[in-house]
């Protein structure tokens, strides 16, 4: 088993940390609402990062925001164009039951998150 690595560390040094499989600890703030296929983990300082399973393979429990959780995968780096970022902007909206304006993502956005491999809900 590996030691968690801070979220505010693998944020900060993200670059080092891409492509490695790695180990967080945090509360889980917000879970997919469709399929249960992420969840937001966030410290105390309020920086998050996004645990991605595989549609079907890993469902996380719809209820478990607001418990804490220690979740393993690889981390990885997403570069998505402007057309993508509105992609998943819209898609994100439509999960939460938000409008969305296209106008409001003005560029391409590069996005860090763990592909992951297995969590544990405390």
């Amino acid at each position: 088993m590996r030691d968690p690595v801070s979220i505010a560390t693998l944020l900060s040094h993200a670059g080092d940390y891409a492509g490695k499989t790695v180990q967080v600890k945090g509360k889980i703030t917000e879970v997919c609402q469709m399929m249960g296929c992420w969840m937001d983990l966030t410290n105390e300082d309020g920086q998050k990062v996004r645990i991605k399973v595989e549609d079907g393979d890993i469902v996380i429990p719809k209820d478990s925001a607001g418990k804490q959780a220690v979740a393993e995968g690889k981390f990885t780096k997403l570069e998505l164009s402007r057309e993508q970022a509105v992609a998943q902007a819209k898609e994100e909206a439509e999960e939460k039951g938000r409008k969305f304006d296209p106008a409001s993502v003005k560029s391409g956005v590069t996005i860090y998150q763990i592909q992951g491999t297995g969590a544990v809900i405390q």
